[in-house]
């Protein structure tokens, strides 16, 4: 597979498309073999090419050898890592492709060398499309893709992408009503919500399902009854320790994370409260903790493996020319219910 010569030091589609005088997507068009070009505007575009040199990135077709898949991660060591490495690694055996794992520069997305280095020497690679599964792109990072004409999909990112980038994620503001749903069903009234982050599209999505349920319900969300928990189980305990401090604590908690939900169990029981006899609790993710956890997490189920080879097989689409019908794509939540939700008891 050759790789594009902008990779190496060469024009970039940017550059092309103003030589050309046409946007950089049609540029891209033709350096991609695309067909949906005017005859006059495919030629002139052409000669541009040839004239600086530009190598065309290798489409998927037949005949042609196996593509080469970069799926970027912000880590490798976590269950929600091996739970998308294991989506991504099955839709590949099944497309015949191979995928080159990495994992983000502890930075964060900038990295070393700027804003662009990183990503420059990403570009750099004879890889056919990436999947990011990160929380997110800067705006620059996002342009210099698709200077480079790079076919990319975001893996349920936390914040939200430009409305081009294409994306595969859950339904989260789904998860959030059923969840809230679910506790009401139960007979709760006084139910607090932890989110992960106040300005992140998946957090956010959640809680905003959560008050949805409640004010269907026609039951108030009280002062103190939200709180954020950076997705993490310090947060998850920390937000607990402050609503048992309000003079109404929560008889039920929607955590919108797994690993929050722990930490609220761990908060509870410092307080000698159990679970779910004084205090349900319902969580999100469904990752292998949730089903260790004592007792068994009640959770919402985010399809995390179903999502990553649903994000492949768009990318494969991508490389071979083909558009995807629309940006966002999202697959079903569904609650799974275990042993930490149950009616409300008696509280010391």
């Amino acid at each position: 597979m050759v790789r594009p010569a902008a990779a190496a030091g060469g024009p970039t589609l940017a550059v092309i498309a103003r030589e050309a005088g046409v946007s950089v997507p049609t540029a891209s068009k033709v350096a991609n073999g695309r067909e949906d070009v005017a005859p006059e505007t495919r030629r002139r575009v052409t000669e541009v090419l040839d004239r600086l040199g530009y190598v065309r990135r290798q489409r998927i077709s037949a005949g042609r050898g196996p593509a080469l898949i970069e799926l970027v991660m912000r880590q490798l060591d976590s269950p929600w890592s091996g739970a998308v490495l294991h989506g991504v690694e099955r839709a590949a055996r099944e497309a015949g492709v191979s995928v080159l794992v990495s994992a983000a520069p502890a930075g964060g997305a900038r990295g070393a060398g700027g804003e662009h280095g990183w990503l420059e020497r990403l570009c750099a690679r004879e890889t056919s499309g990436m999947l990011f599964n990160l929380a997110g792109l800067s705006e620059g990072q996002y342009s210099r893709l698709r200077q480079h004409g790079i076919p990319f999909v975001m893996i349920d990112p936390v914040r939200q992408p430009p409305p081009w980038v294409p994306s595969v994620g859950a339904t989260n503001w789904q998860g959030g009503v059923s969840a809230t749903e679910h506790l009401i069903g139960l007979g709760h009234r006084r139910i607090a919500v932890i989110g992960g982050f106040p300005r992140e599209q998946s957090s956010t999505a959640r809680v905003a399902g959560h008050r949805s349920a409640m004010a269907a319900a026609g039951l108030p969300v009280p002062p103190g009854y939200v709180g954020w928990g950076e997705f993490s189980e310090e947060g998850g305990r920390r937000e607990m320790e402050r609503m048992l401090a309000l003079p109404d604590p929560p008889t039920a908690v929607f955590s919108c994370s797994d690993e929050m939900g722990l930490g609220v169990c761990r908060a509870l029981a410092g307080h000698g409260l159990r679970v779910p006899e004084e205090v349900s609790l319902v969580a999100f993710d469904d990752l292998p903790q949730a089903r260790w956890a004592t007792p068994a997490l009640t959770t919402v189920r985010q399809p995390l493996a179903e999502m990553a080879g649903t994000a492949l097989r768009l990318l494969l689409r991508m490389v071979a020319g083909d558009r995807p019908e629309g940006v966002r794509t999202e697959l079903s939540t569904r609650l799974v219910v275990r042993d930490s939700t149950a009616p409300p008891g008696g509280r010391a």
